[in-house]
């Protein structure tokens, strides 16, 4: 099983409404790729503020394996929300980690 960690650096002005309605696009992928079998959204709760460096979202799907993982990757439904999710992020791209582990 393939764990896709993807942690946010939200923009201060973007709404907790904001994150939660694009939370739901990315839930929704659940239902529209087959072999996502978890997807979970929480704060980030750490008190090492200095090494938080501003990523206090965090999001992860759980996939059968690499294969789905890749699927999900190249699926244009995930890239459009992935691009609605880079518009509210400060500086983009650069708000975005991501990291995959095997589990």
């Amino acid at each position: 099983m393939i764990r896709h960690l993807v942690h946010l650096r939200f923009r201060q002005d973007v709404s907790a409404e904001t994150k939660s309605t694009l939370m739901d696009k990315l839930s929704g992928l659940s239902g529209h790729i087959d072999g996502i079998t978890d997807f979970q959204h929480r704060p980030n709760v750490s008190v090492e503020t200095p090494l938080v460096r501003g990523f206090l979202d965090m999001f992860w799907f759980d996939f059968r394996d690499s294969g789905v993982r890749d699927v999900y990757l190249n699926d244009p439904v995930h890239q459009s929300i992935g691009a609605e999710i880079v518009e509210q992020l400060e500086g983009g791209a650069d708000g975005v980690f991501v990291c995959d582990i095997e589990v």
